[in-house]
């Protein structure tokens, strides 16, 4: 072989390598008000939660802390030479700062939100990622419904550092102006144009959509998801099934029913969602006698999902914690050591149980009020998702027995208001104790173990 054929061989084989393996860049596109943040956000939270390492790095942020004092879209014209600077520079920063996180901080997927509206910036975006070995996967929001634009303005700029101190009339006709400032250089992802690019264009908060040449595994996740997503108000209300009989014996798993305590808080329920009078409410259960049991109570139509079934824990199914100590004190010490990854002995991890409820996020992003009865393990997981918890944090969430979750979407996050039902309930909650070691005393090891009978 000659040099330039083995060279070229070199070059096709590392372009193989980089194609299969190569860390993802999404960069958003679209004028200011447009949802570009609040899809980062979202995207960012569900890929960290798949388990694909993934930062938000918003060029907005960047020119904050550059220019500490906001005084008016005038910054934002596009004659003003010494804003061009600024703002090309921030975003230099902020991609030096992608590199960083990519190729250095063991990042997979690195999210550049900023406008990005014209050719040029995008061209100067991909030659970077090509320099550095990265995918370029392009999301772009388009919308000309006025109320959207006003709805997103009042939302988040309304609170935005830029408008401190500033009245509502002020703060939308400041933003507005500054949105003036990139239509008339905005240019769109086109399909003969940007035909060799990867890319979604999401139009008018999902009622169409254009996907474009999409490569891998991770960008058609990233389009499955984003094809998902709506901004329609709605309430999650997240709850464990009504006290069970092996809750109160102290034993994880099982199929047990309910105790009189669980029938008890399972009318409270009832009559709670009753309160609500919650529009169009879904009921969704596993399909564990548990979970079914306080469904029947609450009187409405349920649906079972096979994928809510609670985290199975093999061979120490209806096992205490005392008795798993006794006869497995390896696999006890093992699991305080890794939570989330550890899996029982022919049963499952924390982290299986997050690639099972994958379908069921993409079904709670798609519904409207939706009402779920599940177990600790699984609420957990779906609580972790929406409250942007991490690997380390979610296998140790407080999910009470007898409490409900009441979570609204809102802008960049989820608010929270937690609803106890006054019902008395046995505690399942065990911290993670300080002393993990193998060779720690079996009084160590169960010191966290809530009472039981």
């Amino acid at each position: 072989m000659t040099l330039s054929n083995q060279a070229r061989f070199t070059k096709s084989i590392l372009r193989l390598i980089c194609m299969t393996n190569c860390p993802t860049l999404i960069v958003t596109v679209g004028l200011p008000a447009r949802g570009k943040t609040y899809i980062s956000k979202k995207l960012t939270r569900y890929l960290n939660w798949i388990g694909v390492p993934t930062k938000e790095f918003n060029v907005g942020q960047y020119r904050r802390e550059c220019v500490k004092i906001y005084k008016s879209f005038e910054f934002f014209r596009p004659d003003n030479e010494e804003g061009l600077k600024i703002r090309r520079q921030c975003a230099l920063t902020a991609l030096n700062d992608v590199c960083q996180y990519l190729t250095v901080e063991g990042g997979q997927v690195a999210v550049f939100d900023a406008t990005n509206t014209t050719r040029e910036r995008r061209w100067t975006i991909t030659r970077f990622a090509e320099q550095n070995g990265f995918k370029v996967f392009f999301v772009e929001s388009v919308c000309e419904d006025p109320d959207v634009i006003a709805e997103n303005i009042a939302q988040v700029k309304l609170g935005s550092p830029d408008y401190i101190d500033c009245n509502t009339e002020e703060v939308i006709e400041d933003f507005m102006k500054r949105i003036k400032c990139y239509e008339n250089s905005y240019q769109p992802l086109d399909e003969v144009l940007d035909r060799d690019l990867s890319y979604i264009k999401i139009m008018d908060v999902g009622r169409r959509y254009l996907v474009n040449r999409v490569l891998d595994h991770i960008q058609s996740r990233i389009v499955y998801y984003l094809m998902n997503i709506h901004i329609t108000p709605r309430s999650i209300y997240l709850c464990r099934h009504g006290e069970s009989d092996l809750n109160v014996k102290g034993r994880i798993g099982g199929d047990s029913g309910l105790s009189g305590r669980g029938k008890e808080f399972a009318k409270c329920l009832g009559k709670f969602i009753q309160e609500q009078n919650i529009k169009n409410l879904k009921v969704w259960t596993s399909q564990m006698k548990r979970t079914i049991q306080t469904a029947e109570a609450v009187a409405v139509p349920y649906e079972q999902w096979k994928a809510l079934n609670e985290i199975d824990a093999g061979v120490c199914e209806e096992m205490t914690y005392e008795e798993i100590q006794v006869h497995f004190p390896v696999e006890f010490s093992l699991r305080d050591q890794d939570k989330y990854r550890y899996r029982y002995p022919k049963g499952e991890s924390y982290e299986d149980l997050v690639q099972r409820l994958e379908p069921v996020i993409m079904e709670l992003e798609r519904q409207e009020n939706v009402l779920v009865i599940c177990h600790q393990a699984v609420m957990r997981c779906l609580l972790a998702y929406f409250l942007d918890k991490s690997a380390e944090e979610l296998p140790y969430l407080k999910c009470p027995l007898h409490t409900v979750l009441k979570l609204t979407p809102v802008a960049y996050g989820c608010k929270v208001e937690s609803v106890w039902l006054n019902v008395e309930a046995v505690n399942t909650h065990r911290d993670r104790p300080e002393n993990v070691d193998i060779s720690r005393m079996p009084e160590e090891a169960l010191f966290t173990v809530p009472a039981h009978q």
